[in-house]
């Protein structure tokens, strides 16, 4: 793995869009469920999550239905999942207010996973990322879907230091479940 120039830890911030979400009629938008295909992506993020060594020491979570139960269906496909933490701020952010967020974490946690919503989270891969492997960084300049996964390497002190380029797009995944699996337990 190339890593980032930098004193410091190796750290990294894993990015995770909500999966697909229904659009019911009369829900307003922070309450809307994920739809059937959501049901299927969201465990799919996790165990390709789990398999590529990205599990988090903490989450950040969106306080919308949607990203919450994206995080309950991916994390109940780990043995112990991680501190989860519900930040209003989250949704609907931009880069300005993510970065804000993600500033506050402790310098303890090396791996965080964020959980949010587009247009802000493929906005701060794209912010963050001075460079990236492969083609992950085209990627996601041409679409960053439902349930997709980036992670980001870079070396600090800690997360107050993160800064825009600082960061390596390691990977761009975007797991989708099989048809036929209901998606783990039901609502």
């Amino acid at each position: 793995m190339i890593e980032r120039a930098g004193a410091g830890p190796l750290r990294r911030l894993v990015v995770l869009r909500h999966a697909k979400s229904a659009w019911p009629e009369g829900v307003e938008d922070h309450r809307r469920p994920l739809a059937p295909r959501g049901l299927r992506d969201a465990p799919a993020a996790g165990r390709a999550l789990a398999e590529a060594g990205g599990l988090p020491d903490l989450a950040l979570c969106s306080t919308a239905v949607r990203a919450r139960r994206t995080w309950e269906l991916a994390s109940a496909q780990w043995g112990t999942p991680p501190p989860v933490r519900y930040d209003r701020r989250l949704y609907a952010a931009g880069v300005p207010g993510l970065l804000q967020v993600v500033r506050e974490v402790p310098g303890e946690v090396e791996t965080l996973l964020l959980v949010g919503h587009n247009p802000g989270l493929e906005d701060l891969v794209l912010e963050l990322a001075g460079d990236g492997l492969d083609d992950a960084l085209e990627r996601v300049r041409t679409k960053f879907p439902t349930a997709a996964i980036a992670v980001l390497t870079w070396r600090g002190t800690g997360w107050p230091a993160l800064a825009p380029g600082a960061a390596l797009l390691t990977s761009f995944l975007v797991p989708r479940g099989e048809k036929g699996h209901g998606g783990g337990r039901g609502k």
